[in-house]
């Protein structure tokens, strides 16, 4: 018996021996990202942003898809039912993840994905005209008292992430303010300067730029938690006594029950080309504002803005 037990041992321990550890699990075809919006908008500029500056590092092509449709939640559900081996992602943080599904029904839950990377964070401004009489937040406030459910503020959607916001401040300000929802960003900043709405959200620094540097518009404050760099005058809601955190991320997230090895792959392989001079290069030209958080950090953000999203929508 003791033979027996010591020939088992031995059996084992040699088999250990040339077997070794088990190996890292690296990628043997090509990873899809996919994109729930239509090519050359600014989803898909982000992820053909990071293949170019990530492809050096992966032994495999990647590989960017495109499903536009729905807010970004048709590609949104694709993802989530895709099996869960690393070769299909998702470019998700904004609307189709902490936004729409707190306004409508759809066939997926933030739960069902594991975050990869936060990429890029996307801030977002209210905006008025020049001439407006609301200099401030506080102005905002008074004006919407005296007279509610009368002012107008313009987004990029119903349920989109800047709707979202909006929901927030005017829940915090316990203020009325009426909706008018259009088909992106640029057409409502036109309704704004024509004179049709008294404020509207703007879903980047890019998208003010232009018009702030004219004299046409004002920015009274941004729903982030850190006063954006190229906007150093421009207030946090937070700095003007408003409890709202809001921003509009853009970052890589897989299926759940995505082995965490694979997790750590992804991640590690893209950092580098967040790290590296290709992206840096990139991202300044195109104004991208990178903003990088760990997969864990990512999914807890993304989880924390959708609950107070929530909260906001239910409270209607």
């Amino acid at each position: 018996m003791k033979l027996f037990k010591y020939m088992a041992i031995l059996a084992f321990a040699t088999v250990a021996l040339f077997t070794g550890p088990a190996a890292a699990w690296e990628p043997t075809k090509p990873i899809k990202i996919i994109v729930g919006f239509s090519p050359g908008g600014g989803t898909d500029i982000v992820a053909r942003t990071l293949l170019a500056a990530s492809q050096e590092f992966f032994p495999v092509p990647l590989v960017v898809v495109n499903k536009p449709g729905a807010g970004g939640t048709l590609a949104a559900d694709f993802v989530s039912k895709a099996k869960p081996d690393g070769y299909t992602l998702l470019v998700a943080g904004g609307s189709e993840s902490t936004s729409v599904p707190n306004h409508r029904k759809v066939n997926y839950k933030i739960e069902e994905f594991v975050g990869v990377i936060r990429l890029i964070r996307s801030r977002i401004f209210i905006a008025v005209r020049a001439d407006s009489d609301i200099k401030s937040i506080d102005d905002l406030k008074a004006k919407a008292k005296a007279n509610p459910g009368k002012l107008s503020y313009g987004t990029s959607g119903q349920g989109s992430i800047l709707h979202s916001a909006m929901l927030l401040l005017a829940k915090d300000l316990d203020v009325d303010l009426r909706h008018v929802p259009y088909k992106g960003g640029a057409p409502a900043m036109a309704a704004l300067l024509g004179g049709h709405l008294d404020i509207t959200m703007v879903g980047g620094p890019e998208e003010a730029q232009a018009h702030l540097a004219a004299g046409k518009i004002r920015l009274l404050a941004l729903t982030s938690d850190s006063r954006f760099p190229g906007f150093k005058d421009v207030p946090t809601l937070q700095e003007v006594g408003v409890d709202v955190y809001v921003d509009n991320m853009k970052g890589l997230v897989a299926p759940k029950g995505t082995p965490p090895e694979v997790v750590t792959y992804l991640h590690d392989n893209f950092k580098k080309g967040l790290d590296s001079k290709v992206w840096e290069k990139l991202a300044a030209k195109l104004k991208l504002e990178t903003g990088y958080l760990s997969g864990e950090d990512f999914s807890a953000a993304m989880q924390s803005m959708s609950g107070s999203i929530g909260k906001a929508v239910k409270g209607l």
